[in-house]
């Protein structure tokens, strides 16, 4: 098995419809390092996170793109300027949620760009709220629209979420651009999921397209009863004058606390 190296757009391109890649959007570098243990193959990645220093080391083969919505960027000018010191700082690629104009800006100064259809959490008063978008064949017809206007602006990948699985894969088979899905089956190019959510610890909802594979959220709590427990066990310690014990302190020759003692009385 050859070991893993960091795609780049045209290797993500020409793997188009060999098979499912996998993506997470995660919040950490601990998740970062984990997500590259286990082989995800793309990620979303907060800022903050992939601008760390560390996170390359963390992650090294993982696509990683990180992103403004356009209720944050500002104009395209202020989009292009944030791309392009994202790019700088280690992103592989960025999301924009802003117009076909605003992706066609970016994308002709080679800022690899993704787009967003479907359920869009930025955009989503236009859709009716957070509700699945594709239901029927006029909203359907205007996903594969919105789909062919972001590869007519450049982008070259878009994230297409809560659409119907037969939608889905009509779109996937007319674009030539990716789609990563997220709850919208397997006739896409990856399968897009958010950590919180696989791990268990999502605050609240968790959406009918996500899998929880472990109990996180169990386990924090569970830690937290055990630092409880810890930091009530050391004042009673303290209190008891059970700590500190000798083992846990630093001794001196009688011979040089004698010297030091009679020094004091000098001073």
């Amino acid at each position: 098995m050859s070991a893993r190296t960091l795609p780049t757009v045209a290797d993500l391109l020409a793997d188009k419809g060999k098979g499912q890649k996998t993506m997470l959007r995660y919040f950490s570098l601990e998740e970062a390092a984990a997500a590259e243990a286990a082989g995800i193959d793309i990620s979303s990645v907060p800022d903050d996170v992939l601008f760390h220093p560390g996170y390359r080391e963390m992650a090294p083969t993982i696509f990683s793109m990180t992103g403004r919505t356009h209720l944050e960027a500002g104009t395209p000018d202020d989009y292009l300027r944030w791309a392009a010191d994202a790019m700088n700082r280690g992103a592989d690629a960025i999301y924009c949620s802003g117009s076909f104009d605003t992706v066609e800006y970016l994308a002709k100064e080679f800022i690899p760009v993704v787009g967003h259809v479907g359920l869009c959490p930025a955009r989503a008063t236009w859709t009716g709220g957070f509700r699945a978008v594709g239901k029927t064949a006029e909203s359907a017809t205007k996903l594969m629209r919105d789909v062919k206007d972001y590869e007519a602006a450049g982008a070259f990948a878009v994230e297409i979420e809560v659409v119907p699985e037969a939608v889905a894969s009509e779109i996937a088979k007319r674009t030539e651009i990716l789609l990563w899905s997220m709850g919208a089956g397997p006739g896409c190019d990856a399968q897009y999921l958010f950590a919180n959510d696989i791990l268990g610890y999502t605050e609240g909802r968790i959406p009918r397209h996500s899998k929880v594979y472990r109990d996180f959220a169990g386990e924090y709590e569970r830690l937290q009863r055990e630092r409880i427990a810890a930091f009530r066990e050391f004042v009673a310690d303290v209190e008891a004058g059970a700590y500190p014990e000798n083992k846990h302190l630093v001794g001196i020759e009688p011979g040089e606390l004698e010297v030091f003692r009679e020094g004091l009385e000098q001073i």
